[in-house]
């Protein structure tokens, strides 16, 4: 059997979880070709070498330059902070090498476009991983939507809300290290934005705030120095579809209580969808003309007949993790290496949510409407 060759920079919680996938992969999925974990790079070589041998790649190196430009690898697995991916993305290119990368892509939609730009004029595969598109329920949820049984689209409702940064003193890290609109729009906002994009379609306009909650944060933890925070810590925004409809879209990582509150309300002429990835093996489905009395949603539970559940498990409702979509997705980033199948989310998928956020950053700047085509221009 081919085998490729994978090359992983960063072996945090992203990293260990794109490890599991790798090693897990072969033994749901019937597969062309078998990932090898050849290297793994970390900030030095006895970090690498430590993650090396937890997670059971062959060689370790304390300089990411070395794996990408490494003639073993053939795809470069992204998992740093969010800052470091073009530059890593674009040598990669360079060398010829297949990118995966963890969301968001880039900093801003112009980085993010460059890199799409220059992925589809190399050729070479790419995956982002918005791992929360390859829940199987997702699949169902479109199907749903594109059948028309529940009528024309006139609402969504969407969410990302998590409380892992809700006290004062969680200290500074680069997730809320950057400026205004690096924060919690891009981090959980992206996630929410690309189910609404896969859903109902792309967006047309947004209308929102930025709003920084903690103002202050230690520099490191149990430290009494703090430092400003200017990122945001919640993100609010209205939008228009370019189907027509509108919604509403909010991001927090301060929303005490909540743990993953990924979640959604689709409604129609003739019904809705409801999901929270809380109980993500669920979705819940509302049609009219119900009897009276008798009327509520259904409850439908993941099963074989809603694919890849059936890869995992033969028997319903025993439940997927979040580690099976990452299986899901590193088989489809494994297929399209192998020329068996499109890797999607690509980068330009991931550029288009970007210019979702790009344009929230700017609404909030000037208190307006923003077309998402205005992300198109200088400005």
């Amino acid at each position: 059997m081919r085998e490729i060759r994978i090359g992983l920079i960063g072996a945090g919680f992203m990293g260990r979880a794109h490890a599991i996938a790798y090693r897990e992969v072969g033994a749901v999925f019937d597969l062309p070709a078998a990932p090898v974990l050849e290297v793994i790079a970390e900030i030095d070589q006895r970090t690498a070498a430590a993650a090396a041998r937890k997670l059971g790649f062959r060689r370790a190196t304390g300089d990411w330059r070395q794996l990408v430009n490494d003639p073993a690898i053939d795809v470069v697995d992204i998992t740093t902070p969010t800052a470091q991916h073009r530059e890593i993305a674009i040598t990669a290119f360079a060398a010829g090498k297949h990118v995966y990368c963890e969301k968001p892509l880039a900093m801003t939609a112009a980085e993010a476009r460059g890199l799409a730009a220059r992925a589809a004029k190399t050729g070479v595969v790419t995956m982002v991983g918005f791992n929360y598109l390859k829940n199987p329920i997702q699949a169902l949820a479109k199907e749903i939507i594109a059948s028309g049984e529940i009528g024309e689209i006139t609402d969504f409702r969407g969410i990302h809300a998590e409380d892992y940064m809700t006290s004062a003193d969680a200290p500074m890290h680069w997730r809320c290290g950057g400026p205004r609109g690096s924060g919690v729009v891009a981090d959980l906002g992206s996630h929410i934005l690309s189910l609404a994009r896969f859903l109902v379609g792309p967006i047309a306009s947004v209308c929102g705030t930025l709003d920084t909650i903690v103002k202050q944060r230690p520099v490191a933890r149990g430290s009494r120095r703090r430092q400003r925070v200017q990122a945001d810590d919640q993100a609010r925004f209205l939008v228009r579809f370019e189907r027509g409809c509108g919604g509403t879209v909010e991001a927090s990582w301060v929303q005490a209580g909540r743990k993953m509150q990924l979640a959604y309300e689709i409604t129609g002429t003739k019904g809705s969808l409801a999901f929270t990835q809380e109980r993500m093996n669920e979705l819940k489905l509302y049609t009219a003309g119900q009897k009276p009395g008798r009327e509520g949603y259904k409850t439908i539970a993941t099963d074989p007949n809603h694919p890849p559940y059936g890869a995992f498990c033969p028997a319903p409702g025993h439940q997927l993790g979040f580690n099976d979509m990452k299986v899901i997705e590193v088989r489809d980033l494994l297929l399209a290496v192998a020329g068996k199948g499109k890797a999607w989310p690509d980068f330009r998928e991931a550029w288009e949510i970007q210019r979702v956020i790009d344009a929230v950053i700017r609404s909030d700047a000037g208190r307006r409407w923003v077309r998402i085509d205005e992300i198109e221009r200088r400005k």
